[in-house]
């Protein structure tokens, strides 16, 4: 769900897309899954939400502040019979590069650089989750990563590590991701 040159969507935008997507198959499911860093806040096309989340202090209540504030946007616009299990919103706290310091040694591996993984060690070390690395301008998940490797392409290196690091080991490092997708598993099962 991204728009322009890398930057996340205007929530208008964003929701037109939402709505009509399952306003076209009644028994859809949506989802969005946006890094928190970046995501537009205020009046102007800002994701409700986002504004009042800077003042909480942990990636979980930030999260569900602009989750719930999405969702209920989307509900007010949908309506009342609008069945509010097909809209699952996740955001990402803080980038999805916050996700690779799951496993560091699957990270530094899949990147081709090995020699990082204590360095990636390092940075996990710092926090409780992988959720929780800082979401300032300078130490975002994605800045400190591109410090370790000059050049670092987010979607081809981001993807080649996803798939050494795996789904489950994510899963286990991320209890919002976890969350996420255990909500998504129980619609379909």
């Amino acid at each position: 769900m991204r728009e322009g040159r890398g930057g996340i969507k205007r929530w208008p935008s964003a929701k037109k897309d939402i709505t009509n997507h399952l306003m076209e198959d009644a028994h859809s499911i949506a989802t969005t899954m946006v890094d928190y860093y970046a995501l537009p806040a205020g009046e102007q096309g800002g994701w409700p939400g986002r504004s009042q989340s800077n003042a909480m202090l942990t990636a979980t209540t930030k999260s569900r502040c602009v989750q719930d504030a999405v969702k209920k946007d989307l509900m007010a616009q949908m309506g009342h019979s609008f069945n509010s299990n097909r809209f699952v919103p996740f955001i990402v706290m803080h980038e999805f590069e916050g996700l690779l310091f799951s496993d560091c040694a699957a990270f530094s591996r899949g990147i081709g650089k090995p020699e990082l993984e204590s360095r990636f060690q390092e940075i996990r070390d710092q926090f409780t989750t992988p959720e929780e690395i800082n979401d300032s301008p300078e130490t975002a998940p994605s800045k400190r990563v591109e410090a370790l490797v000059p050049g670092y392409q987010k979607p081809f290196l981001g993807n080649l590590a996803i798939l050494e690091i795996g789904l489950e080991r994510i899963r286990t490092e991320c209890p919002l991701f976890d969350a996420w997708l255990r909500q998504l598993e129980n619609l379909v099962c």
